[in-house]
């Protein structure tokens, strides 16, 4: 028997794979998860879909209580990481326990972030846990008036789940249309008509400036002026990395900058998923990709370099999301392009946009393509070394 013990603070993608993944490959030592929130760890793409249609919410869970026993993975629910000490390997707990580690990996995700304009209103919610879900779909009613701050996928996902249970829905964005400095202005126009075709109210180029009420925000004010009259508000303007507990640990709270293998600076401790900034080995660069398929592999790479193996290769940063009965999916570094071509007909909601770097593809976004995305998905990875190549040189 191993007497090696390893701990994995987080109960999200990146601990659960990691997990997983140790098991698989024989360790046999001692595995305990550390999940701040009181609940079997859960995969969060559906919190915006069909736990707000009002799905079990227990569905989202990864696996069922039994399966952490029969692997005897020790879970501590309802506990939150609060203070690392590398130096006696030791990870300190809110609870006022403290645990002692072999190897450790950080997987404790990311917080969404809010506005302070908004602040101490009831009905203002983020969607980032399975309690925030549950909460907003409470006030999701036929009928009631949703306000959405963010036409980030996370904003036009809950968009489209409330739209179909009936509530009326605007979607405020302060950029003139929803990631077209990501996607291009073609695809941000036709997001922006999807949901208009839908019957959600889109406010582009729209400026938040406050909101009044009186303990329940009853309508948000914006820059020009204008007022827009609310039940419910979510805020979706992005997360942070729930890091702040590292500091004075060696690792800077406000860049956990890991390898390919999810090494940090700080010997024997590795992080994975949202909390991390991994190497981008395309743009040479640390990045959070805040996706599940980065998370996923980030986990399971930082379980293979625990035991010595070699740590598979970084994925693409890639994507999916699905609105009005659509699949949107997305793989690469579209940010790095400078060309596109749609292929198909918007419209018709089945096109698909290759993007490329001179005459090399670096992304691609499918719409009702599932089986070309993974064409295009091999002609961007067989691509990339050369891409990379490319863009060193331009470099120096």
């Amino acid at each position: 028997m191993s007497a090696r013990q390893i701990v994995i603070a987080g109960g999200g993608l990146a601990a659960q794979r990691c997990a997983e993944t140790l098991r698989r490959r024989g360790f046999d030592g001692r595995v305990t998860m550390v999940c701040a929130e009181s609940e079997l760890p859960y995969d969060r793409p559906p919190l915006s879909k069909g736990v707000l249609a009002g799905t079990d919410s227990t569905a989202v869970h990864f696996r069922d209580a039994g399966w952490y026993e029969d692997n005897e993975i020790e879970l501590l629910v309802g506990r939150r990481a609060e203070a690392l000490d590398p130096a006696a390997r030791r990870l300190e707990l809110d609870s006022g326990e403290s645990l002692s580690y072999s190897e450790l990996l950080v997987a404790t995700g990311a917080v969404a972030r809010t506005l302070p304009q908004l602040a101490g209103f009831s009905n203002v919610h983020a969607l980032r846990t399975l309690a925030d879900a549950r909460a907003l779909a409470a006030e999701l009613a036929p009928g009631s008036r949703l306000t959405i701050v963010g036409a980030g996928f996370i904003g036009q996902e809950v968009a489209a789940s409330a739209v179909e249970l009936g509530a009326e829905v605007t979607l405020l964005e302060a950029l003139p249309l929803p990631l077209a400095g990501l996607l291009g202005e073609g695809v941000g126009r036709w997001l922006a008509d999807l949901h208009e075709d839908a019957g959600v109210r889109m406010l582009l180029g729209a400026e938040l400036t406050g909101g009044r009420g009186n303990g329940r925000v009853e309508e948000l004010t914006l820059a020009d002026g204008s007022a827009v009259a609310c039940d419910a508000v979510v805020v979706g303007v992005g997360v942070r990395a729930a890091s702040t507990w590292l500091a004075g640990s060696g690792i800077d709270p406000e860049a956990v900058l890991v390898d390919g293998a999810g090494r940090t600076v700080v010997p024997h401790v590795y992080a994975a998923g949202d909390v991390c900034r991994a190497l981008d080995p395309v743009r040479g660069v640390h990045t959070r990709t805040e996706h599940w398929d980065a998370a996923s592999r980030q986990g399971a790479n930082s379980a293979l370099a625990m035991l010595g193996e070699r740590a598979g290769p970084v994925p693409l940063p890639s994507f999916w999301s699905d609105q009005h009965g659509v699949r949107i999916q997305y793989v690469g570094h579209a940010e790095i392009a400078d060309r596109h071509v749609i292929d198909g007909d918007p419209a018709q909601r089945e096109f698909s946009v290759l993007y490329s770097r001179g005459d090399r593809p670096v992304a691609a976004l499918a719409v009702g393509r599932a089986r070309e995305l993974i064409s295009m998905r091999r002609l961007i990875e067989a691509s990339r070394e050369q891409t990379t190549d490319e863009i060193e040189r331009s470099r120096t």
